[in-house]
C-alpha cells in the first residue's frame, strides 16, 4: 500500500512540481522529507535548523549514509523553509558535509572494447555501445527514441538530461549501424530499448545495470565497474585524444567545467608526445 505524504510534505511537493523539478529529484526530496519527519515526530513546518543538523550527524555517523544524502535532507529543507513557509535560510548555519573526493572508476579503449565484442545479445550490445559513445547518463539512455538519433549530422539528442536540459552528444557512425541492427531485430514502439514482451515501455534501470555488470564479468574484468563508468571512460578517452575540455563538458551535460576538468587527473597523456608551440615557428 503507498503511503501518502504529510499536508507540509504535499506542499514541499507542490511547489517542487510548480517549479518543474523532474519526477525522480520531487519524490527523492519528499521521501527524505518524510523521513525527517518520522524520525523527529514532528511536522515539517515546526522543525528548526538546529533539529536538521543533528538529524543529519546522525545519519552520517550512527547509520552511515552518504554525503549525497545529506546534502538531499538540506536541500531539500531549504527548498520547504524558503518557498514554502517564506522564511531566510540562513546558508551560514547549514554547512553542507564535504563530499570524499574519490577518482572515478576508468577502463582502457581495450577493456571497453572487451565488454562490447563479447555481448552477443544485440540489444545488449547496442546499450552497451550507446552509453559509452555518447557519454550517456543510464536515466537518459532510457528514455532515448528514434527521433533524438540524428543521422544527417550524427548527433544524439538528449532530452532533458540531468538539471532539465536539452543538450547533443556524439552518435558514431558505428553505434548507429548497431543501432539499425537492433531496429530491425527488435522493432521498439516507442523507445529505443524496450523490455520483451512489453512494447512502448523503458527497459528497466536494473536490466541495464546486470547488463553492464555481465559484461564486466564475461569480459574478466576485475574492477567495480556500473553504468556511469562507461560514461568516465568516454569522457577520459576523448582527453587522451586531445579532445577540447569545453566540448566534453557539452557532450556531457555539466553545468560546470569544474566536473569535467577532473577526467585530467585520469588521462595517460605521455608528456614526450607534446611539442612546445615554440616548434612551430620560424626562428
Amino acid at each position: 500500500m503507498k503511503k501518502s505524504f504529510s499536508n507540509d510534505v504535499k506542499r514541499l511537493k507542490k511547489e517542487m512540481e510548480y517549479r518543474n523539478y523532474s519526477e525522480r529529484t520531487v519524490a527523492s526530496y519528499c521521501k527524505t522529507m518524510t523521513a525527517f519527519e518520522e524520525s523527529m515526530s514532528k511536522p515539517l513546518s515546526q522543525l528548526t535548523i538546529a533539529e536538521l543538523k543533528n538529524y543529519i550527524h546522525h545519519l552520517l555517523t550512527a547509520k552511515r549514509y552518504s554525503t549525497s544524502y545529506a546534502n538531499q535532507n538540506i536541500s531539500a529543507f531549504k527548498i520547504f523553509t524558503e518557498d514554502v513557509m517564506h522564511k531566510e535560510w540562513d546558508g551560514l548555519k547549514v554547512k553542507r558535509p564535504r563530499r570524499p573526493q574519490k577518482m572515478p572508476e576508468v577502463l582502457s579503449v581495450e577493456e571497453v572494447e572487451r565488454m562490447i565484442s563479447l555481448t552477443s545479445n544485440i540489444k545488449h550490445r547496442a546499450i552497451l555501445t550507446i552509453m559509452y559513445s555518447a557519454g550517456l547518463r543510464r536515466m537518459e539512455l532510457l528514455q532515448l527514441k528514434s527521433s533524438d538519433i540524428d543521422s544527417e549530422r550524427m548527433l544524439i539528442k538528449v532530452k532533458q538530461g540531468k538539471g532539465r536540459k536539452d543538450r547533443y552528444t556524439l552518435l558514431s557512425p558505428k553505434a548507429l549501424d548497431l543501432l539499425r541492427l537492433h531496429y530491425r531485430f527488435n522493432r521498439p514502439k516507442v523507445f529505443l530499448f524496450e523490455p520483451n514482451g512489453r512494447p512502448g515501455k523503458q527497459v528497466s534501470e536494473r536490466t541495464v545495470d546486470k547488463i553492464v555488470k555481465i559484461s564486466a564479468v564475461r569480459a574478466k574484468l576485475n574492477k567495480n565497474i556500473s553504468c556511469h563508468t562507461l560514461r568516465h571512460s568516454f569522457a577520459t578517452h576523448l582527453l587522451e585524444k586531445g579532445v577540447n575540455l569545453k566540448l566534453i563538458q557539452e557532450f556531457l551535460g555539466h553545468t560546470s567545467i569544474r566536473t569535467t576538468s577532473r577526467y585530467l587527473h585520469l588521462t595517460n597523456f605521455n608528456p614526450s608526445n607534446v611539442l612546445s608551440p615554440l616548434e612551430g615557428m620560424e626562428i
